[in-house]
């Protein structure tokens, strides 16, 4: 794993599956503090709950202290640029958690911090999410070579972390999205050069959801799409998972969102809240798995028991 977490295409298949191992032990062994005496700031430029909650009590958890910076507050790339940002914090801070919307921004940071940065969503990446979908389909006892995923609506930030994903780890995945909605051919054709997976799109909803062992969906409308929300939801009609859609998968198959929902549009209330849902364990495992690659990314130091801290994954953690 480099420095920073930046994008899926930082690691390695041997790296993420040591970092859910490292999950697995922070999960069981909540009192273990790698991160006792750090300070991780958390920069926020858009609106946040799953992620700014899942992180402020991850580093807690972890024996660290958070510090939330929100836009108003720092103005970066505004205000102050984020290189001159990313070196005050470094010098201040063990760590840098950021939401933003430019990628730019992020690899800006990244590229003057002395720290680790960590990618907590841009635009352009959400690997944390993904991170924890991947984990939550192993706890489900769904992550084996091969799984067919299936994701339902706009080529988003979200379905380019897949396409991270399917760099690193066999899977088919396939996109259903209407025209004009795909996802960035930069990150398509990155995914598709590593020949790791079976990478697809189609337009109908149906072609891509047969056999499928997950559906998968998102928004329709993300955060500074707003003025494009009402041309979307025409855009994007039909391209709802409902329980006829679910019937196109295998019997077995689960239903995933990163949340939040919009029930009636991009899915039905009926399936979000239906036993094939299992939305609310990927959104709690966003706290398992980032407290992960905090341990993993800010390791030094003590823990509570004042053991040495959780080794490196590069180590091969043995937990």
């Amino acid at each position: 794993m480099t420095k920073n977490f930046l994008t899926l295409f930082d690691i390695t298949r041997d790296e993420l599956e040591a970092l859910f191992v490292l999950t697995d032990k922070l999960k069981r062994e909540p009192r273990v503090q790698p991160l006792t005496g750090k300070t991780v700031a958390m920069i926020f430029q858009k609106p946040s709950l799953r992620t700014r909650v899942s992180f402020e009590v991850g580093i807690t958890q972890l024996g660290g202290h958070p510090v939330v910076l929100s836009q108003e507050g720092i103005g970066i790339g505004t205000r102050e640029s984020a290189a001159d940002v990313a070196r005050l914090l470094s010098r201040y801070c063990d760590g840098i958690v950021a939401r933003l919307f430019g990628h730019v921004v992020l690899t800006e940071l990244a590229a003057f911090a002395s720290v680790p940065v960590i990618n907590a969503l841009t635009d352009v990446s959400h690997p944390c999410q993904v991170l924890a979908d991947l984990y939550t389909l192993r706890q489900h006892d769904k992550l084996r070579p091969g799984i067919k995923v299936a994701f339902i609506g706009d080529g988003n930030n979200m379905v380019h972390s897949w396409l991270e994903a399917a760099s690193i780890y066999p899977l088919e995945f396939v996109l259903a999205a209407p025209d004009g909605y795909h996802p960035d051919p930069r990150v398509m054709n990155q995914a598709l050069k590593t020949g790791v997976s079976r990478i697809s799109i189609v337009k109908d909803p149906s072609e891509a959801a047969a056999g499928a062992d997950v559906l998968y969906t998102d928004v329709w409308t993300s955060m500074g799409q707003e003025a494009e929300s009402e041309k979307r939801r025409k855009n994007f009609a039909g391209y709802q998972v409902t329980m006829t859609l679910l019937k196109a998968a295998k019997p077995d198959c689960v239903v995933m969102h990163c949340l939040p929902a919009h029930r009636g549009e991009e899915i039905t209330g009926e399936v979000l809240e239906s036993a094939r849902s299992i939305v609310f364990d990927e959104a709690e495992n966003r706290l398992h798995v980032q407290k992960a690659v905090l341990a993993q990314l800010l390791r030094g130091g003590k823990n509570a028991s004042g053991e040495n801290a959780v080794p490196s994954v590069a180590e091969k953690v043995r937990l």
